[in-house]
């Protein structure tokens, strides 16, 4: 930070406090609690207010030469996990000797070692370079990944997959963060649509490369150890790209100029969403933990992740249940994967056209809610092609997911809070996830009836949640804006001092509620 930088920020605060009239408003505003030294890095480069203007036309092929960039390795990052995490589905029915409740407790070891590290490894991540840090940490699950082929045997199973969930948990926090930092609000749910569209596009990619496998006549490896093998070697090629090319932060890239790193900050300024801090805050930890709209995007990311536990690791069991052999389940569960990208693909769209996050989740929901009535409905009245039917319909609530992570990059601000809501947003999903893997109880098989009338009751409630979420954001717009116009008449500034004013708390390392310019997507 520099000292004219600072020696600003001083005399713009005795100022203020030559008018003791107005502070005590000011002050609830955050007007009067701007300190730039707790600032973002971003400060270093860009300063507190706005030096350098950036033509629209020049703005455009900076965000095209970061799409070519940023969007395709987060997708090959979340590619590889996905299909690496899913690797015990395909596994499930190709001969891994891991059978009943010994297979649901190796399920849930996945989300128990994500449970116990989100917090840890988040905090962690914020003291260092937040690509390299994930880059490692793929590196480390795709060795992980090929050691399932090395035994066996329940204990050394469970033990891999908590291993592997400890190393998988910083994945969407750390891309959510990237894309928030790099990408305006209305780019932002498209850009993350991007890489969680991969959720579907491995249930197609897997399936096919399950089924090639399946052919193998197990006399050197067994087919679930050959995918376990070639799914590890994977992710440690795309982690070694991860390390090389994906950027930390607009201050830190290597792969822009550094005339295209300030126009890249300059570029997202007024979102007041801020970039990176390495300072962890113990008052935003708690404004994120006495903010109404956190407990319910925990609430509502719980009762996507109960789903999403049951069928990541139970689906292909569930399709061979309607009468399939082994390797017509593999190919019959990839249209699934192809519908569920499609919704993610639709609902980013309309995220950003429409400037709605909330709206979205509801459309995912209706099909899959749909999907389950249908899977409980049609239960032993042999219609097996309408139950594969509607088992590709109940994937489409995973796009919500998606949604519920642009719903975090777009609506909170404060490096420390970010990290915070995203480390409770991903502790939750771990959480729904382990009991989304009990729903499914042997004693259910083949139907599993009370697992699919879980589903159907859990995704109704989600809607309300959604709704509720949706009203909050706007109630605290229009509260906002009635905050900032009431300052402005009192202060007699004209609109361009109101965006000089915008300008300096962008920066500022300020959470959503500190900032009186922080407008939230609904």
């Amino acid at each position: 930070m520099s000292s004219i930088t600072d020696a600003k920020a001083l005399v713009y605060d005795v100022e203020k406090k030559s008018q003791p009239s107005e502070d005590l408003e000011d002050n609830k505003l955050g007007l009067c609690t701007i300190d730039t030294s707790q600032g973002d890095e971003a400060l270093k480069l860009v300063g507190a207010e706005r030096k350098e203007q950036f033509s629209e036309e020049y703005n455009l092929r900076l965000r095209k030469k970061l799409d070519r960039v940023i969007p395709p390795l987060c997708a090959a990052v979340y590619f590889t996990q996905f299909l690496d995490k899913t690797s015990l589905n395909y596994a499930s029915i190709m001969g891994l000797p891991i059978v009943g409740q010994k297979y649901n407790l190796v399920s849930l070891a996945f989300y128990l070692g994500f449970l116990v590290f989100e917090f840890p490894t988040l905090y962690i991540s914020q003291k260092f370079r937040l690509a390299k840090y994930l880059g490692v940490n793929i590196v480390i699950w795709g060795a992980l990944l090929m050691l399932h082929a090395a035994t066996t045997s329940f204990g050394a199973f469970f033990a891999l997959r908590f291993l592997l969930g400890m190393c998988e948990s910083c994945v969407a926090p750390i891309l959510i963060l990237i894309i928030s930092m790099f990408y305006k609000k209305n780019e932002q749910a498209t850009r993350i649509a991007c890489f969680y569209v991969m959720n579907g596009l491995t249930q197609v990619f897997g399936g096919f490369v399950a089924y090639g496998v399946s052919f193998s006549d197990g006399k050197r490896l067994p087919p679930f150890k050959i995918i376990y093998i070639l799914l590890g070697g994977l992710a440690i090629i795309v982690g070694i790209c991860v390390l090389i090319w994906l950027p930390d932060s607009p201050v830190h890239a290597r792969i822009l100029t550094k005339e295209e790193r300030i126009a890249a900050l300059e570029r997202v300024r007024d979102d007041q969403g801020g970039t990176e801090n390495k300072t962890i805050k113990k008052d935003q930890i708690m404004e994120a933990l006495l903010d109404i709209r956190t407990w319910l995007i925990v609430l509502t990311t719980m009762l996507t992740s109960i789903p999403n536990g049951a069928l990541t690791n139970f689906s292909n069991i569930i399709i061979k249940g309607f009468g399939y052999s082994s390797k017509q389940t593999l190919i019959l569960s990839t249209p699934a994967g192809v519908l569920a990208s499609a919704t993610v693909i639709f609902c980013g769209w309309y995220s950003d056209k429409k400037g709605e996050r909330m709206l979205p989740v509801v459309f995912a929901l209706i099909p899959a809610i749909v999907g389950a009535a249908m899977l409980t409905g049609l239960n032993g009245k042999g219609q097996k092609g309408d139950l594969l039917f509607a088992s590709y319909l109940i994937g489409t609530f995973a796009s919500a997911l998606s949604t519920i992570y642009a719903y975090n990059a777009s609506n909170t601000s404060g490096h420390t809070k970010k990290v915070t809501v995203n480390a409770m947003t991903l502790v939750t999903f771990s959480i729904g996830n382990i009991i989304g893997t009990e729903i499914f109880q042997p004693k259910d098989a083949p139907a599993y009836i009370p697992g699919k009338v879980a589903i159907l009751v859990i995704l109704t409630v989600q809607i309300g949640v959604s709704f509720l979420l949706r009203w909050i954001n706007i109630r605290l717009n229009r509260r906002k804006a009635k905050e900032l116009s009431g300052l402005q008449a009192r202060r007699g500034w004209s609109d361009a001092e109101v965006q000089r004013e915008r300008e300096r708390h962008a920066f500022a390392d300020l959470t959503d509620k500190q900032n009186p310019f922080f407008v939230y997507t609904a």
